[in-house]
């Protein structure tokens, strides 16, 4: 495996994620109190976190965690389960486990960096399917088909898609599912923004409930809005991945933070709260923002997203994209993500587009200083 290329967007939040004022392009949700949390915990929980002790716990992850993971899929249990330390390790697992040298993978475009980036460095060959503007960035089959080949092994999918935030249609997901499973495809499916859609009816079922090669990713980071818990994990009927998966966790975090499972676990069976919530926030920053962009009609065009909790902006200013997005972090502490940060080694990726986050509270404190900026 060959050295990794820079990561882009966490180099550029490196630099400004904690400095700018106004963070407006924030890819999780609204975060929580330790007390509201723990306002959620039924007492056998409660208990178990006044009693906790500072050892190891399992490589797979905390029983209790892992049950309550399992209890948010259809027809899983606990030992379809593997815990990771964030999302970010559990996709490296994956990738590492699932491709070598002589496999063929496909990816959406465009997509979270590392999705892309871990097959292309692992992989033989990898093929971008792109997700087009002109088609409100949804899936087409017909391009996943045209993408494979005899040694395929793998197609990654995010959906709803960071950074646009769409979803593809249900029919067009079980078609990939089914081409997946005829042709033993593993499907490695994204899904950190599943129960953020605008729309109910847009909730795709998750690849691991579909067929024993589906993999789903999840994380308590952005649908839940409590990315400081460090805790992800992968659900999949494909035991003898899971057991790869683990044997490379060894060498990486080894387990999981024991405070933060015990937090995890109380915060998944309290979802419908939390999850309630943060689709309430999001329906009213979608709101204001949409209202926003409509005051600029000679500098944005915008269409609300299907779900999550950011979107893919195009910005129509003279100056351009990355000009406008330098001077807005510069002059007046609005953080946005130019499209610079979301480019291709397999497609062309729109150079007009930026990402904005929707998923905090207080977001029109930030578009305020947003419009001072444009008004000047």
């Amino acid at each position: 495996m060959t050295t990794l290329p820079d990561f882009r967007l966490e180099t550029h939040f490196s630099r400004w994620e904690f400095s700018a004022r106004h963070h407006m392009t924030a890819s999780d949700s609204q975060t929580t109190s330790m007390r509201d949390l723990l306002a959620l915990a039924d007492d056998d929980d409660r208990a178990a976190w006044d009693n906790i002790t500072l050892g190891y716990t399992e490589t797979y992850g905390a029983p209790a965690l892992r049950a309550a993971i399992s209890a948010t899929y259809d027809g899983l249990t606990s030992a379809d389960i593997l815990c990771f330390a964030g999302a970010e390790e559990g996709l490296y697992c994956a990738m590492l486990a699932l491709l070598e040298a002589d496999d063929h993978a496909i990816v959406t475009v465009p997509n979270y960096q590392s999705m892309e980036t871990l097959p292309v460095t692992i992989a033989g060959s990898v093929t971008g399917v792109p997700l087009r503007p002109e088609n409100n960035w949804r899936l087409d089959i017909a391009d996943v088909r045209a993408a494979l080949r005899p040694n395929t092994k793998l197609i990654c999918v995010n959906f709803p898609n960071n950074p646009t935030g769409a979803i593809a249609d249900q029919e067009t997901f079980a078609a990939l599912a089914t081409l997946c499973a005829e042709r033993g495809i593993h499907l490695f499916s994204d899904e950190v923004y599943r129960g953020l859609e605008r729309d109910a009816s847009l909730r795709l079922p998750q690849a691991a409930e579909l067929f024993e090669r589906g993999i789903s990713l999840n994380v308590m980071s952005k649908a839940y809005g409590l990315p400081g818990l460090r805790i992800g994990w992968i659900a999949c009927r494909d035991h003898a991945l899971l057991e790869r998966m683990e044997k490379m966790k060894h060498y990486l975090s080894i387990c999981n933070s024991r405070p933060s499972e015990v937090l995890a676990t109380i915060a998944l069976k309290g979802r419908a709260v939390i999850l309630d919530r943060n689709r309430a926030l999001v329906a009213g920053n979608l709101e204001k923002l949409g209202a926003f962009f409509a005051e600029f009609p000679d500098l944005y065009e915008w269409q609300a997203p299907d779900g999550g909790c950011v979107g893919f902006a195009r910005y129509l200013g003279a100056d351009g994209v990355e000009n406008h997005c330098r001077g807005l972090v510069e002059e007046a502490g609005v953080l946005l993500l130019p499209s610079s940060l979301f480019v291709s080694d397999l497609l062309p990726v729109a150079t007009d587009r930026f990402r904005v986050g929707f998923g905090r509270k207080d977001i029109e404190i930030g578009l305020a200083a947003w419009r001072r900026h444009i008004h000047r």
